[in-house]
Parts: C-alpha cells; sequence; structure tokens
C-alpha cells in the first residue's frame, strides 16, 4: 500500500467555487448548513495526490465558509474494481496506515465525506467515511451493488449524521436507483441525502446515462422531501469518459448548482 504522502495533483489546482445558482456570499444564515461538493479528476491508486485534491479543495472551501464537503466514490484510492487494486490499496479503517491519512486530514475544517475502499475481517467493502477534524466519525456501506463490484460485500445499514442542526445520511451512486436506500435514510429524520458517485463509464454508456443521473436523483428528492448533494469525477481514460455530475437538487426535484460537466469544480448550496 502505498504511504499518503505530501504529493498533490496539479489537475486539483483548477478547483473554483463558481456554483451555479447556489448561495454563496457571506456567512450561512444562522441554522443553515453550507455544503459543498467537489467535481475531481480520476486519481487511481495515488493516495498521496488524493488527498492533496483533497486539501486543495478544503482551502476553496474555507473561503466561501463551508461546513461539509463531499467527494466522489472510493476517491482515495480510486475505483477500480480490480483484484490487484483492491488488495493492495484497502484499508483497514482502524489501521496504522489509515491512522496516518486521518492526521494528514485533521488540519481540515470542513467535515468531509470521501469515499474509501475498506477492508475489514477479509471483506471489501465500498465505503463512505465521515471525518472531522482527522476523527472517523462513521461510515456508510455501499448496500447496492453493481454487476461488476462483486469482489465488494455489501452494506446493511443507512447511519444518519448531524451537522450544525442538519440530519444527513449518504448513498452511493447505483444505490440511488433504488428507492429503498433514500427512504431508509429519510425515515430517520434526514433532511439532506450526500451522494458520492463515480460514473467513469465507457463512452457510449455514459452518453446513454449523461442525464438519467439528474431524473433518478430527482426522483429520490420528490419522494423523501429531502435535498440532494452528489459528488462525482470527471475527465477521460482510454475508453472510458466521465462526465460528472456534480450537482444540488431541492426536495422539488430541481437542479439548483451544477459544476458544468467535464470540468473540475466545487457546487456550493445552503441546506436551511
Amino acid at each position: 500500500m502505498r504511504s499518503p504522502g505530501s504529493g498533490t495533483d496539479g489537475r486539483c489546482g483548477d478547483a473554483n467555487a463558481r456554483p451555479t445558482g447556489a448561495s454563496v456570499g457571506g456567512a450561512a444564515k444562522a441554522g443553515d448548513l453550507r455544503v459543498g461538493a467537489c467535481q475531481t479528476p480520476e486519481i487511481l491508486g495515488d493516495i498521496g495526490s488524493a488527498l492533496g485534491c483533497i486539501e486543495g479543495f478544503a482551502r476553496q472551501a474555507d473561503e466561501h465558509g463551508v461546513d461539509l464537503l463531499v467527494f466522489p466514490e472510493c476517491f482515495v484510492q480510486g475505483y477500480l474494481v480490480d483484484p490487484a487494486h483492491i488488495r493492495d490499496h484497502a484499508f483497514d479503517l482502524r489501521s496504522a496506515a489509515f491512522a496516518s491519512v486521518l492526521r494528514r486530514l485533521q488540519p481540515i475544517t470542513q467535515t468531509l465525506v470521501v469515499g474509501v475502499i475498506e477492508q475489514q475481517a477479509g471483506r471489501y467493502f465500498n465505503t463512505a467515511a465521515v471525518v472531522t477534524h482527522g476523527r472517523l466519525v462513521g461510515v456508510y456501506r455501499k448496500t447496492h451493488l453493481v454487476p461488476g463490484e462483486s469482489l465488494f460485500a455489501p452494506g446493511d445499514t443507512y447511519p444518519t449524521f448531524t451537522n450544525r442542526g442538519v440530519t444527513f445520511g449518504i448513498n452511493i451512486c447505483y444505490d440511488t436507483q433504488f428507492a429503498d436506500a433514500a427512504a431508509s435514510v429519510a425515515a430517520q429524520g434526514a433532511h439532506l441525502l450526500l451522494v458520492p458517485a463515480q460514473n467513469m463509464m465507457r463512452r457510449d454508456t455514459a452518453q446513454r446515462w449523461k442525464d438519467e443521473h439528474h431524473r433518478m436523483r430527482a426522483e429520490r428528492a420528490r419522494e423523501t422531501g429531502m435535498w440532494l448533494v452528489s459528488a462525482d469525477v470527471t475527465g477521460e481514460r482510454a475508453d472510458r469518459i466521465g462526465y460528472g455530475p456534480t450537482s444540488v437538487i431541492n426536495p422539488r426535484g430541481e437542479v439548483v448548482a451544477q459544476v458544468p460537466l467535464m470540468t473540475t469544480g466545487m457546487v456550493v448550496a445552503d441546506i436551511p
């Protein structure tokens, strides 16, 4: 496993905070939660660069008073469902290696929701870790797995968390195709659903799904009455392309802010 060194990825340096249709002026209103969602390049097997990218976006988030910052699915190690990649890069979240990741994230002021490949008791999970000031607050493990994710075991719970009085839960990417995943979060009184995703797809598939992500996520928002904030990757790899989207959808199912497709950046919105 590669050590999480001090590297950074130059492609994250152009991360911007010019969200379309989002509230970014001044501090969030009392009782509001300011959320940032990051559309990043795909980084595979380079934990130091991934952490450097997180740090770069966190600096941007500081400028806008962001409380909660969301990153894509399996972002720390990179989403590659390959036996060697998973074996070499998965973290036991109780290990010294993951403790060193947490130490590096400790100076970040925002609560982070970031995708990791987790190993526990001989099983692997597609996990979203919730981290505050370098402390692991909790995890969500993806419950609905696509056929190509047979190396992962499914999660079976939908934990919720609270930040600035706003309760939120997590679905990961494919979870949003299933109403029960969002409903299980909403049933616990959550007001916000965070969706780390990774849609680096074969080009023909990516083109077909380009508009479907918002359609499905809008359904989940309307069904549950929750806000939905997603984070995704962008860029190209061999025969694959990642358009995004990284966006904010209100409880009426309306896309109120989005990072432009095929660009890296951060969208910011206040959740009342």
